[in-house]
């Protein structure tokens, strides 16, 4: 086997590249006749999603996320292990949702161009004047009545665990005055580590929590909003893993 993985690697990725550069641009185009995202944005849960899942050759369960097909928006908050946790979050979130992104995705061809174009949210959280231009962006969103997924971490675990929360888009959701709901997944940094392109087979579980109401707080107790949030995802983390 260890001589047939790195052919099964190497088709995984010819495979993720392909099907990326096909769904793409018929989703930017789709968007741009209809002038609407949420087109855009279904083909990436519909299709381009569940091929890269499958793709990876993983399972996913989900727990929870019924409870979130419909009213809103929400600020989901997720630990973050891995690249496949944005294509399990769009499975899972059966309704359309932008995600708060890293400012040098915007430099990834196609992907950069199609972050942009369905309106989601680039941070760079070195920068404390670029950091507050996106949390005004996230607030935007909110408001317009999209749903945010963010990764607070601001990176992928490199142990599986989760990392202390940065506190900054927390601030979106205070102002915007919109629940916050924990999210946990585990599977996902097993079946493709940070480090390199070695997916394996592996199951994905996903469990969401209960939201945490943001009525009455100021901008002031992101900090303590965070702190929370943090434990919940802790604890529904703990939960999966029995």
């Amino acid at each position: 086997m260890r001589l047939v993985w790195p052919l099964i690697n190497a088709a995984q990725a010819l495979f993720t590249v392909v099907w990326s550069a096909l769904w793409i641009p018929v989703a930017l185009f789709a968007s741009l006749v209809t002038r609407d995202r949420r087109v855009g944005l279904a083909f990436a849960r519909r299709a381009w999603s569940p091929g890269i899942l499958w793709a990876a050759i993983t399972r996913l369960e989900l727990e929870g996320n019924e409870r979130f097909t419909g009213g809103g928006p929400y600020f989901f908050v997720a630990n973050h292990q891995s690249w496949l946790d944005v294509p399990a979050l769009f499975v899972a979130l059966r309704r359309p949702v932008l995600f708060v992104a890293k400012r040098e995705l915007a430099r990834v061809p196609f992907l950069g161009r199609y972050i942009g174009a369905m309106g989601m949210v680039f941070i760079d959280r070195s920068h404390r004047q670029d950091s507050a231009r996106s949390v005004g962006q996230a607030t935007d969103r909110l408001q317009q009545g999209w749903s945010v997924v963010s990764f607070p971490e601001g990176t992928r675990s490199r142990d599986l665990e989760v990392h202390p929360f940065k506190t900054a888009t927390f601030a979106a959701a205070i102002e915007a005055g919109v629940p916050v709901v924990p999210v946990a997944i585990d599977g996902t940094g097993r079946a493709l580590p940070p480090e390199g392109w070695h997916p394996r087979p592996g199951l994905i579980r996903v469990l969401f929590g209960e939201p945490i109401p943001t009525a009455g707080l100021a901008r002031a107790d992101r900090a303590a909003l965070a702190e929370r949030t943090e434990k919940e995802v802790r604890a529904l983390l703990a939960r999966l893993r029995g």
